[in-house]
């Protein structure tokens, strides 16, 4: 796990004071890397590359920027986990290293852009071709390692985050449509980021430079497509073996590993079945929030599951001041806000395991690929009461009925408000206007955003695009929903899990996102994957012989819930009102804080909306109004 960074002439012509950017690009990323630094330029002095290294696999000779005899040149971020089994494919006899980095090298010479396709693991990488003179980067499936790129006066910059990015750019400012996208989801969609002129390389996509020659191809992607001759035994052997053989890959290591445990269904079934597959000694690490009582605390199930195991776990009670004492340093290593407060417990929690472990495991991904989301049998009980009353309530493949539904409501005792929301308008529209209208968040923002600047793109086209794919079937409604949330949602909890983790010199690793397994999923028909309105039905029964009762059946699950609404209106408010009327957060050309401040008393209990606006005004204090800083690194 790495820092990686490079600068590329789209002309190939030389540039000037290459290694001193190249150095100021590293030193950006060094807490990503504290293990040791790299630089390579090309002798034309077209092309750099730049790494810092945090040793995991092969601690002597892995070192970075590495080239082969060809004279290629990469650096790589990432694991990958099948890498003995292509050395093996490869040659043994060629390999000078035991590092996963010279299996990419080689497999590139041997199959070139196709490599990607055999590659099991996590990964962003650039390797510059010399023989064809191009310069090739790529990004894993799911993008859970990331790459961000700008090109400035025709020089391609790219860099694992964003910030690294920042001296080259003229001015820093905000991309307007990017942060009508956050407004809307949290999150940004389609390559966009909160900067403008940074764009971030989509997930399962690589890019080819030759000359001033730039594409970006897609070459790979997730078919929903219902396999409806098995059984629901059938799909459970075979994801039980597919779970145990990624989380068998993601145990190779040259240093001792750890566990998030969450106390939940994810977490649990990753830490066990890594438990009864290592001789040596698993930690496990979680975090609560003890001063506000079992709302706010799930501890209790990952001591549970500890102790029955066998796991060491370390605790964190995280109080209102550790929020004011990070939460800065948090949007910081993020580069920009995305998704919500539990951003904050993973940055406290992964600096409480970087103290006793280089790598730890968590259950990422569970709640996108086998349908976790609450919010989805919210949606789903209106599209089964909906073809009911239309008469086609049993017609295809992809119907849960109401009536098999009903028992499972009441997972939605404590959703009462969001239903009362949900329904107020638009009910019985189209599936892609009511998932959007579930999970909308800039439905109240009128009042705290500028309407003259924000042009006329709309969110909706964007998420319509996406929800409505052609990979998925358009009477699937319970696919098209984990679809969407696959497709955005979780690359955004993969910036968050890459960034709170690497900020202090972790690598975090996601066995339940192997690309077999997702594709395996996908053929689950949604009968089966949402057996009578169960969430995660068939994951849950794949995990029930490995977990105790407690675990696969809790009804509460949270998922890492952060006390932010009380600490706003408690300890945290003189600090929170502090940042928001500055005198610069005064004058905001696109928030008006004034409006936000007047919002504190109004937040709801686990409201995203002051989150947002927060983490907005952090952000620009934090880089904007520091973009001087970066100008003079160079």
């Amino acid at each position: 796990m790495c820092g990686i960074s490079g600068i590329y002439s789209l002309h190939q012509e030389p540039l000037k004071n290459l290694n001193s950017r190249l150095k100021v690009m590293n030193r950006l990323l060094s807490h990503r890397g504290p293990d040791g630094i790299g630089i390579w330029t090309h002798e034309h002095n077209s092309i750099g590359l730049a790494h810092c290294r945090l040793a995991v696999i092969d601690l002597s000779t892995g070192d970075q920027p590495m080239t082969d005899p060809a004279g290629n040149w990469i650096v790589f971020n990432g694991e990958i986990y099948n890498f003995v089994e292509l050395r093996k494919e490869l040659g043994e006899e060629r390999f000078q290293t035991r590092s996963d980095t010279e299996v990419i090298l080689h497999a590139y010479q041997r199959w070139g852009s196709d490599c990607l396709k055999r590659f099991k693991g996590m990964f962003a990488f650039a390797i510059w071709d010399e023989q064809n003179q191009k310069l090739f980067c790529a990004r894993d499936r799911f993008g859970i390692k990331p790459f961000y790129y700008t090109v400035v006066e025709n020089i391609f910059y790219f860099a694992s985050e964003a910030k690294a990015l920042l001296p080259f750019l003229d001015t820093i400012e905000t991309d307007i449509e990017g942060f009508k996208d956050y407004l809307a989801f949290q999150f940004c969609l389609d390559g966009k980021t909160l900067f403008k002129g940074i764009h971030e390389l989509p997930p399962g996509n690589m890019i080819v430079m030759h000359d001033s020659s730039f594409q970006i191809k897609q070459y790979w992607e997730v078919f929903f497509e219902p396999d409806l001759e098995h059984t629901d035994t059938y799909f459970e052997k075979r994801l039980d073996s597919f779970i145990k053989d990624s989380i068998h890959l993601h145990l190779r290591s040259d240093v001792p590993l750890g566990a998030y445990i969450s106390g939940g269904l994810d977490s649990c079934m990753v830490a066990s079945l890594a438990q009864n597959q290592t001789d040596t000694e698993l930690l496990g690490f979680t975090g609560k929030f003890s001063d506000y009582g079992s709302q706010f605390d799930e501890s209790s199930y990952a001591r549970h599951f500890t102790k029955q195991q066998g796991i060491p776990l370390y605790e964190l009670d995280m109080t209102a001041q550790d929020f004011i004492d990070n939460i800065q340093d948090v949007i910081y290593h993020l580069d920009y806000p995305v998704a919500g407060p539990g951003a904050f417990s993973q940055y406290m929690v992964s600096r409480l395991a970087g103290k006793y472990r280089k790598v730890v495991l968590g259950g990422q991904g569970g709640d996108e690929i086998f349908g976790g989301y609450t919010r989805y049998l919210i949606a789903y009980f209106e599209q089964c009461i909906k073809a009911a009353i239309d008469g086609t309530m049993h017609n295809g493949n992809f119907i849960v009925t109401y009536e098999s539904i009903i028992p499972n409501l009441i997972a939605l005792r404590n959703y009462k408000p969001l239903l009362q929301r949900f329904w107020k308008d638009g009910l019985f529209e189209d599936m892609d206007r009511r998932y959007f209208r579930l999970i909308n968040h800039a439905t109240d923002i009128s009042r705290e955003v500028n309407p003259d600047i924000l042009g006329e793109y709309s969110p909706f086209d964007t998420f319509r695009t996406i929800f409505n794919g052609k990979n998925v079937p358009k009477s699937a409604y319970f696919d098209r929903m984990t679809h969407f949330d696959f497709k955005t949602l979780l690359p955004a909890l993969l910036h968050v899990e890459d960034r709170m983790s690497m900020a202090h010199g972790l690598e975090s690793r996601v066995p339940l996102l192997d690309h077999e397994l997702v594709e395996l999923s996908a053929t689950i028909p949604a009968n089966i994957k949402f057996k009578n309105g169960t969430l995660k039905h068939i994951f849950k029964k794949v995990a029930t012989p490995y977990l105790p009762e407690k675990i696969t059946a809790r009804q509460d699950k949270m998922g890492f819930p952060t006390p932010f609404s009380e600490w706003v209106k408690g300890e945290a408010y003189d600090f929170i009102h502090s940042i928001l009327t500055s005198i610069r957060a005064r004058n905001r050309d696109i928030v008006n804080n004034k409006k936000v401040v007047d919002s504190i008393s109004k937040e709801a209990r686990f409201g995203r909306k002051l989150w947002g606006f927060l983490c907005l005004e952090i952000w620009q204090q934090t880089f904007h109004d520091n973009g001087d800083t970066y100008k003079k690194m160079l």
